[in-house]
């Protein structure tokens, strides 16, 4: 509650801080250092925004963006032989996971839907990457399939999830050169 003293300048800025505050401690993304027990003096303002930190979000999307739209060093990339003799350079997907959470440290991903075809001879998953920048947050989805009958790269809903993931955080620009590579 603001003090009588407060001018109604102070009071609005206040009570937009604590709305703000309110909004992030739903996300559970940020915390709040504020002692509100002393309201009888104006609160300073820039004091106030250096007590509340974010639990890891600490860029704007466009900044994390630009860091995972660069070229990922070829040490980091692998090259698998298909059957028909075709190779693909891939980024693995615990190399993926490694850049996001250097670039993007909020990032989440989910499993949004797991299908069989009709003739069970394969599986395709639908994976969401979400980032979360200090301006916004945003998500991409994309899907992978895999022969349930090719186990050798490990298991087929595995292998799809892992396509998917990797082709989701294509969509943010991570590694997205190596497709561009493929088509020329």
């Amino acid at each position: 509650m603001a003090s009588s003293s407060l001018s109604s300048s102070s009071s609005l800025k206040l009570n937009h801080l604590r709305t703000t505050l309110c909004y992030h401690l739903k996300q559970n993304r940020c915390y709040s250092k504020l002692n509100h027990a002393s309201t009888s003096s104006p609160p300073d303002f820039e004091k106030v925004a250096d007590d509340v930190p974010t639990s890891g979000i600490c860029r704007p999307l466009s900044e994390i963006l630009k860091e995972l739209n660069k070229k990922v060093p070829d040490s980091l990339i692998k090259t698998r032989i298909e059957k028909d003799g075709f190779p693909i350079r891939y980024i693995p997907w615990h190399v993926v996971n490694r850049v996001l959470n250097l670039h993007a440290p909020e990032w989440s991903g989910e499993v949004r839907n797991i299908t069989y075809s009709a003739d069970a001879k394969s599986v395709s998953v639908v994976y969401r990457v979400t980032l979360y920048g200090t301006d916004a947050e945003i998500f991409r989805e994309s899907t992978g399939t895999a022969s349930i009958d090719d186990t050798s790269y490990g298991d087929p809903v595995q292998k799809a999830e892992a396509m998917a993931f990797r082709r989701a955080c294509a969509r943010f620009g991570l590694g997205l050169h190596l497709y561009h590579e493929e088509s020329s």
